[in-house]
């Protein structure tokens, strides 16, 4: 079921992803730009619009005042001549005044500016009918000239009606740019977070089968073959992740063919080298005849190197039990500092024979673990110590409780660990030096049988920077009280 999700939301390859990825992120910014555009576009067309507008109204507004000009100037001609073609002059300049303002009320005007137009219409054909009836006293004249001046007045309020649209429009696409202009804000600050959401998931999803890609191989180096490995994402990396896990199979099996050869090999070799070991300590103790310089020397090395060799093979079983029945543990509380006296009191013998101190500082502390798979720790760290201290030199155990975790320090007056060796000091039969006074030289296991153990405990072994000697630390998980 979890496969056929996993089909279903990712594409067939990481390079689709990625495609897919950059096109929804980039969806939102699309959607904003061309909104943008549209909100421009529109604005444009308006604002087109309005200045067309805006220019007709000018236009109009100053050819009616000018028309009533004209016919205030037939008007007082007329009225002095007497002369009847002045009235054909006037009638040509009224079309031309009635088409003028049949354009202006095409307009968008407002009621204020309708009523304007509408009053100089009509006070225009009041005048004209006045007009055709010919008036014959002075009086009648002159008033009539003055109804003219009246209706220019008029013609001159409509010019301002007609700027005050040109204003009103100007303004109307003003509060349209200004509402586009917060619409395409609004737009922005949505489609930040958005589009920042949107890369998240993306990037989680992008990201998910890569790190699930690394802990795999992470989980490969450091040899560990116990748990499954399984990449979701697309079927690229899905098909790495199943090639993974092919790996991590054939590793495990090889790993346990390796382990299964060291067990019989090493009990394997035991039988013979005890009857090697026990024949050389009956040629140095003289039971087959008294043994010449020569000789002696001969059998005594026979019977160094066949100890040694058993040191070996012990340690290399050990390696394998560590290994083997690391997940087995018993973690109970115990004390440190009780085990470390143990291990302690174990060495002590080794240490005098070389002057060398063992300083204990180990108030009782109690730690979840294993208490003969910690002791087989101390023991292989304090063995370390010991080896490599110069004679006469300090050997210290420190326990303490570091919060949640319980620290254990062990410290010598060595050569120390060289930086080249810092990375190498927990493989398998590293060397980094012959200890002082050593015939020959260690197994290189203890450290990484004591690294194996502490593991198992879900603990942590370092070596610790400092000058002077080897430092190492063991944090292991504190034991709550009453547990």
């Amino acid at each position: 079921m979890r496969l056929e999700l996993s089909h279903r939301y990712y594409p067939r390859s990481l390079l689709r992803l990625l495609a897919l990825g950059f096109a929804v992120v980039a969806a939102p910014l699309v959607l904003a730009l061309a909104n943008a555009t549209v909100s421009v576009q529109r604005i444009a067309d308006q604002s087109e619009s309005i200045v067309g507008q805006a220019a007709q109204a000018a236009r109009s507004s100053r050819l009616l005042m000018e028309q009533v000009l004209s016919m205030e100037r037939v008007v007082r001609q007329y009225v002095i001549l007497d002369d009847p073609g002045l009235l054909e002059d006037y009638a040509k300049i009224r079309v031309n005044f009635k088409r003028t303002t049949s354009e202006l009320s095409l307009l968008p005007l407002d009621d204020a500016q309708l009523a304007e137009l509408n009053r100089a219409i009509d006070r225009e054909q009041e005048l004209y009918e006045t007009l055709g009836h010919r008036p014959e006293s002075n009086a009648d004249r002159v008033r009539l000239v003055e109804d003219y001046v009246g209706l220019s007045g008029l013609a001159g309020a409509v010019l301002n009606e007609s700027n005050q649209l040109i204003d009103r429009e100007i303004n109307h696409v003003r509060a349209s740019a200004a509402e586009a202009q917060r619409a395409l804000f609004l737009q922005l600050f949505a489609s930040i977070p958005l589009g920042l959401g949107i890369a998240a998931a993306v990037a989680f999803l992008i990201a998910r089968p890569i790190g699930q890609l690394d802990r795999a191989i992470r989980q490969l180096g450091a040899a560990e073959f116990t748990a499954g490995i399984r990449v979701q994402g697309p079927a690229d990396l899905q098909y790495l992740g199943e090639r993974l896990e092919w790996l991590r199979r054939r590793l495990g099996a090889l790993e346990e063919q390796k382990a299964r050869f060291m067990r019989h090999v090493s009990h394997e070799l035991k039988t013979p080298l005890t009857a090697l070991r026990e024949g050389a300590a009956l040629l140095v103790d003289g039971a087959a005849g008294a043994l010449t310089p020569q000789q002696r020397e001969i059998a005594e090395i026979l019977q160094t190197n066949g100890a040694q060799l058993q040191r070996l093979i012990e340690d290399l079983l050990e390696y394998q039990r560590a290994v083997a029945t690391g997940g087995r543990l018993v973690r109970r509380p115990v004390d440190v500092a009780d085990v470390a006296r143990e291990v302690a009191g174990a060495h002590k013998l080794t240490a005098s024979a070389r002057a060398i101190a063992l300083e204990l500082d180990a108030p009782p502390t109690s730690a979840l673990a294993d208490r003969d798979k910690l002791r087989t720790v101390l023991d292989n760290l304090l063995s370390n110590a010991v080896k490599f201290s110069p004679d006469g030199g300090t050997v210290r155990i420190a326990v303490a409780r570091a919060g949640p975790a319980v620290a254990i320090d062990v410290t010598d007056q060595g050569p120390g660990i060289a930086a080249a060796d810092r990375e190498k000091v927990f493989d398998w039969f590293f060397h980094g030096g012959r200890a002082p006074g050593a015939r020959v030289q260690s197994s290189g296991l203890g450290l990484a049988i004591a690294q194996e153990l502490v593991r198992a405990h879900d603990g942590t072994l370092e070596l610790v920077s400092g000058e002077g000697g080897a430092h190492f630390r063991v944090m292991l998980a504190a034991a709550e009280a009453g547990a």
